[in-house]
């Protein structure tokens, strides 16, 4: 069993979806819609200096999805080259 975080900028939300879509994975995942921080992609405050927000994806998942997640998660990073995309990969 792995747990996958995904911490992304929202611009991408809906790019990173398709490509699970089109994979057939992280059907079933946790959302959390705002998450402010700062990253090697710089802040993300949500506020009038930093307006740009992230979110957050956990999704729980055998190995093989995982695989196939990763590989998603890097096709759409390899789209947006300036986006701050990020995965954390926990379990065996």
């Amino acid at each position: 069993m792995k747990r996958l975080e995904i911490v992304a900028n929202s611009s991408v939300e809906d790019a990173l979806f398709d490509a699970f879509e089109k994979r057939s994975v992280a059907k079933h995942y946790t959302k959390i819609p705002v998450v402010h921080g700062n990253g090697r992609s710089g802040p993300r405050r949500g506020d009038h200096v930093w307006p740009e927000e992230n979110f957050l994806l956990i999704i729980y998942c055998n190995v093989d999805e995982a695989g196939l997640i990763r590989d998603a998660v890097d096709a759409v990073k390899e789209e947006f080259t300036e986006e701050g995309i990020k995965l954390f990969e926990l379990g065996e």
